[in-house]
């Protein structure tokens, strides 16, 4: 794929990485903000014009998904990540803090789960991975992650 291509496909996911699952913003205009930052901050974007802001957390997940002819690794933002979460990062995180095996177990739910994704090449010339921008999960009995993982039992 080359430029503003986008290509669709059905891949099954292979692999989830558990390191860095989602990233920290800007609740207003979406800025990407250190972790480290507090959850109340002058936020320095111009369309915040340096006024006080809350964060809130938007997925970024790495998968490595498999075609009948090639694996490759992809990378899931928020909107289409949510699909097959079933919740916002937000909540997967606060979730994740209570729970802290969750990512690991995520990660293991979604390995082998069939998915038709629309795959665009990134926008940012720096960036690496092809985006998975549309997810539609292809088992008639699929759930989502937040879903299977409220029914663990965590004692």
């Amino acid at each position: 794929m080359q430029g503003n291509e986008s290509t669709r496909l059905v891949c099954s996911i292979l692999a989830m990485d558990q390191s860095c699952f989602s990233y920290k913003v800007c609740r207003f205009c979406e800025t990407p903000v250190p972790d480290d930052k507090p959850a109340e901050f002058i936020c320095n974007n111009r369309k915040c014009a340096g006024r006080r802001r809350s964060s809130k957390r938007l997925f970024r997940l790495l998968f490595s998904i498999g075609t009948e002819t090639r694996v490759m690794n992809v990378v899931a933002f928020d909107r289409a990540a949510q699909v097959i979460f079933g919740c916002s990062a937000q909540e997967f995180f606060d979730f994740s803090i209570l729970h802290p095996c969750a990512v690991k177990i995520a990660s293991k739910v979604l390995v082998g789960e069939l998915l038709k994704v629309t795959l665009n090449t990134p926008k940012r010339g720096k960036a690496e991975h092809l985006r998975m921008t549309n997810i539609v999960p292809m088992s008639s009995d699929f759930e989502p992650v937040i879903e299977t993982l409220r029914k663990v039992d965590w004692t």
